[in-house]
């Protein structure tokens, strides 16, 4: 029988199990093992520190949230003690709740600084348009022209967060190339993701060509690792304004996730699909990516061949098969299917308490000190969180994630009477530190996409970052506009 205790942080011997049952009781050292890990990749993240190098005019900036998405990931990946799907249950359920304790850090930085964005609302509204339609402009002509097909078309139209996969599983099926482009850009996403785009912001940010609070703008791509890593490099560049930039960066994250969905839905899509009959004839693609004469593109057998709505309608009625067998659709992808953990008031208390504890420490850590007023601002951000996990539960048709932000923000704001009681407590709290729990979590969960990581194309790594990068310059293009006139 095997000895519990030998599965603490030491052995990490309970990351081993990974019973194929859909539901399950974790076990308390289960517990132990991921939360000490995730803990112990953080704290190590925040020690090795930030480095800054130059290339030429622009920077490079490696700070914490990059060595905890490449320690996480290769715990994740690694065969000698492999992190196995009850583990990853569990990192799921903790992460559900580090996400939105995040998002409520973001939101409190929000509220006392509302009254500076009243000069700045146009350029708010108007970056979303950036990332509505940079993607399609920009990134959909590369994708036409590398032959990915109407696999282009779920690859450029959005980033693909998980919102937008969802709707692609309901609106093309899992059979379809408009899905597997989804889906490709929503698993590279989820794992590089917020390392590229802290990259990417730190060579902007070098160049001083973007305002920082226009960059600042452009990083509401609907994602809050992304945010978190691109934020965390502008910080760095610009730690004067760093406060700014971070409330900047979680609004216009908050007006992305609730006009941005819709938006690219009725907008986005319909002109993607539009463009991309434009660039297939323009450069002779038929619906596989496979060169054609471009007289033959308006042939009736096109209709026929795999992605035309035929297959579409095919893809909906296999997945719909699909969940009547009990098949997970994801698994056709080749992502490993995990079992789920049971969750009952325990387990949601053991996640707060995980999320509460981790913060303090690594916020301690990370900022060199530390104040009883800190756990009373933690406390607030857990009973934000708490209350916005209630709500989506009560209205499902509104994530936690506009709920807790939504939330933070009004009762942090100057104009309540509990505000500046709240802002004080929570003003010492970095979010960059106290989310690291989040992106750890990520990349230790890393094994169950790496096959279908593998799988995909050089092609669509290379569409991947063209739309990540057209997203986010388009709307700081936008935005830097907008300051301007």
């Amino acid at each position: 029988m095997r000895n519990e205790a030998k599965t603490t942080v030491g052995s990490a011997s309970a990351l081993l199990d990974a019973s194929p049952s859909r539901s399950f009781h974790a076990r308390p050292s289960l517990w132990l093992a991921m939360i000490a890990v995730s803990t112990v990749v953080c704290a190590a993240a925040i020690t090795i520190g930030t480095h800054k190098f130059h290339l030429g005019p622009a920077a490079i900036v490696l700070m914490p949230i990059l060595w905890t998405v490449l320690i996480g990931g290769f715990l994740g990946v690694q065969r000698w003690k492999p992190i196995g799907g009850r583990a990853r249950a569990v990192s799921t359920h903790l992460m559900d709740v580090s996400i939105v304790f995040f998002l409520a850090g973001l939101g409190t930085q929000i509220g006392p600084s509302l009254t500076k964005f009243a000069g700045i609302g146009p350029a708010i509204l108007l970056q979303e348009v950036g990332h509505v339609v940079g993607t399609v402009i920009l990134a959909l002509p590369v994708a036409v022209a590398l032959g990915l097909g109407r696999t282009a078309i779920g690859a450029t139209w959005s980033i693909d967060r998980e919102s937008y996969l969802a709707f692609a599983i309901q609106r093309f099926g899992v059979r379809s190339p408009e899905y597997r482009g989804v889906f490709a850009v929503w698993v590279l996403g989820s794992v590089f993701g917020a390392v590229f785009i802290s990259l990417l912001a730190g060579l902007l940010g070098g160049l001083d060509f973007f305002d920082p609070r226009a960059l600042a703008l452009g990083l509401g791509l609907g994602s809050a690792s992304m945010m978190l890593g691109g934020v965390g490099a502008l910080s760095i560049l610009y730690p004067e304004m760093s406060g700014e930039i971070m409330a900047l960066a979680a609004l216009s994250n908050l007006v992305t996730n609730i006009v941005g969905f819709y938006a690219g839905v009725f907008i986005a899509l319909p002109l993607c699909q539009k463009l991309y009959k434009m660039w297939s004839r323009l450069f002779g693609r038929d619906d596989l990516g496979r060169r054609v004469r471009r007289d033959a593109l308006a042939s009736p057998e096109i209709s026929a061949r795999e992605g035309s709505p035929v297959s579409a309608r095919q893809g909906r009625e296999e997945n719909d098969s699909q969940k009547g067998s009990g098949v997970d659709a994801v698994d056709v992808n080749g992502i490993e299917e995990d079992p789920t953990v049971v969750r009952t008031p325990k387990t949601w208390l053991i996640a707060f308490a995980a999320t509460g504890v981790a913060a303090v420490l690594l916020n301690a850590l990370g900022t060199g000190s530390s104040r009883s007023l800190d756990v009373v601002g933690v406390l607030i951000l857990l009973a934000l969180t708490a209350v916005a996990l209630v709500l989506a539960k009560l209205v499902p048709m509104v994530p936690s994630s506009i709920w807790v932000l939504a939330l933070a923000t009004v009762t942090s704001a100057a104009f309540l009477p509990i505000g500046s009681f709240i802002a004080s407590a929570t003003q010492n709290i970095n979010v960059l530190f106290a989310g690291l729990p989040m992106i750890a979590l990520i990349g230790m969960s890393l094994g169950r996409d790496a096959k279908a990581l593998r799988s995909l194309s050089w092609k669509i790594i290379i569409v991947t970052l063209m739309t990540f990068t057209a997203s986010f310059v388009a709307a700081a293009t936008i935005a830097e506009l907008a300051f301007h006139f």
